[in-house]
């Protein structure tokens, strides 16, 4: 499992924007939450749907307003970027 340097700094801006919102405690239930997910890509990694702007590109969620967006290449799996689900999406129709 390879965490970019973008999976690494959006993770730890959605942990600081829940910290702040919502406290400690519901921040560290999300990192529980994430690494759950993660451990889930791992046994399967093929599990959560590929993107509709890239095959190759998978997103696995972690709550309702967080999705996981990772790659599948060869026997690794690579962590892109965390995403807030009420943002406006990346790629319009």
């Amino acid at each position: 499992m390879y965490y970019t340097q973008t999976a690494k700094d959006t993770l730890n801006a959605s942990y600081r924007f829940i910290e702040s919102r919502f406290g400690s405690a519901a921040a560290d239930k999300f990192i529980l939450k994430t690494e759950h997910t993660i451990k889930l890509i791992s046994a399967n990694p093929f599990m959560f749907k590929a993107s509709s702007f890239d095959q190759n590109v998978r997103i696995g969620f972690v709550t309702k307003h967080t999705a996981i967006f990772y790659q599948v290449v060869e026997q690794n799996i690579n962590l892109l970027y965390f995403w807030d689900n009420r943002q406006e999406t990346l790629i319009k129709s």
